[in-house]
């Protein structure tokens, strides 16, 4: 739980960084890539979390422009990769000038529970988290190697001096 602003925005950053580098990884092409036919796209999943995150601090109380033509995704997957990038790095700031370590213990109503400033900027961080897996997923199944976010892909564990990587 974070106690201070400045808690929540260093691991923002670095979460930011990491969705960075996974959105930084993909192509134009694997944003078709979809799970089963009626599924979401990988570029709408990933185009969704970088919209929602202005939606999301507007909804409990930030002050914060939303991205124009939301709905639409872009066919560019370099053009949701540096919105991501901008959106990310304008919401540390704006949470940093409107929001302070006291406001962390203020309780909200977010879906149907009682939680804290604290609590609702961690379920936004694992908004991200949760996405970010599933698009790893689905790069795979577009023949893209996954940026290793939190380990390496099974590709790099032989520079870790793995021959036969655990499953």
């Amino acid at each position: 739980m974070y106690m201070t602003i400045s808690d929540f925005i260093k691991e923002w950053n670095k979460e930011a960084i990491l969705t960075q580098s996974v959105l930084d990884s993909l192509t134009d092409d694997a944003l078709e890539q979809k799970v089963y036919p009626e599924g979401r796209t990988l570029g709408r999943i990933a185009w969704h979390f970088t919209t929602n995150i202005p939606d999301y601090l507007a909804h409990f109380g930030i002050k914060i422009d939303r991205i124009d033509n939301g709905e639409s995704v872009p066919s560019s997957a370099k053009e949701i990769a540096i919105t991501f990038k901008n959106v990310s790095s304008h919401a540390a700031k704006i949470i940093e000038q409107q929001w302070t370590d006291e406001s962390l213990g203020q309780i909200q109503e977010a879906f149907g529970r009682q939680e804290s400033n604290a609590s609702i900027l961690m379920g936004l961080i694992k908004h991200i988290v949760h996405h970010r897996g599933q698009i790893t997923v689905l790069m795979r199944q577009a023949g893209i190697k996954p940026y290793g976010v939190y380990g390496p892909p099974k590709e790099d564990w032989v520079h870790l001096g793995v021959k036969n990587p655990p499953l």
